[in-house]
């Protein structure tokens, strides 16, 4: 299944009207099961499947990297199943996390049973990862060039890998946020790239999940385009992550655990 369509649709405008045709993203429900069981049905961009099955069962604290035996990607009339074999011991803790849901575009909290799930409590980060303040602001800018979806449908979502010195190394697109996070993140465990190495990059803003999802992959910088919640920032805090947004040009903010930006020749105006 290809990641975008043509579509046929016809403009109005002061000069009359004309046929154009527009390249647009699809969005098919993606069924993620774990050994048999579906835990998930997400709505996707039918591209890098694996990876966002691997990264959205890290994630969701469904199997660790070394627990998943094998991912198939089985493509049905009504859908896609990203179907994940995981350990026996992982398969029989995964009841506490258990989804059903279809819910909105990367809505990721959509179908979580209880309000502590929401919540859950995160590990610290302790990477010792610095970004010069110019590289991080200009982050942004550099995972455009990694972009070819959006610049075909102006319609998705991307998320990248950041790496001090080399750029952005990895990048994922998805109609939703939440899932091209969880693509980049399975990219960079099948990639075997260590997140603490760099600063995941992001197209949107940062909510509670983009946090959690970040912290759990033990990535120590998020840097988005635009703003934070204030409740992303207070987990940001409590779990040792750094979260810079609004990144335009050669200016950033910088809100949680600043040590980790420093300013120096290529410093921000």
């Amino acid at each position: 299944m290809t990641p975008s369509r043509s579509i046929r649709a016809t403009a109005l405008g002061p000069d009359g009207a004309r046929e154009v045709t527009r390249a647009l993203p699809e969005e098919v429900p993606v069924a993620v099961t774990c050994n048999g069981t579906t835990q998930a049905v997400m709505m996707c961009t039918p591209a890098d499947l694996e990876d966002f099955a691997r990264g959205f069962a890290f994630t969701e604290g469904y199997a660790r990297p070394e627990q998943v035996e094998r991912v198939e990607i089985i493509e049905a009339d009504q859908g896609i199943e990203a179907r994940l074999w995981i350990a026996e011991e992982a398969a029989e803790a995964l009841g506490a996390r258990r989804r059903a849901m279809m819910g909105p575009v990367g809505c990721g909290l959509c179908g979580i049973e209880s309000l502590e799930e929401a919540l859950r409590e995160l590990p610290p980060v302790t990477g010792a990862l610095v970004l010069d303040a110019g590289e991080a602001a200009g982050a942004a800018e550099a995972l455009r060039a990694h972009q070819p979806l959006h610049d075909l449908t102006h319609a998705v979502h991307a998320a990248g890998f950041y790496v001090p010195r080399q750029g952005i190394v990895l990048a994922r697109e998805d109609v939703g946020r939440h899932n091209a996070l969880d693509k980049l993140i399975g990219a960079l465990l099948r990639a075997g790239i260590d997140p603490a190495s760099g600063a995941i990059v992001i197209t949107s803003r940062v909510s509670v999940e983009m946090v959690q999802k970040a912290v759990l992959a033990g990535c120590p910088a998020l840097i988005a385009v635009s703003a934070p919640t204030a409740h992303a920032l207070r987990l940001a805090e409590g779990a040792g992550l750094t979260v810079a947004a609004f990144a335009r040009g050669r200016r950033i903010e910088a809100f949680t655990h600043t040590h980790r930006i420093v300013t120096g020749e290529t410093d921000v105006a």
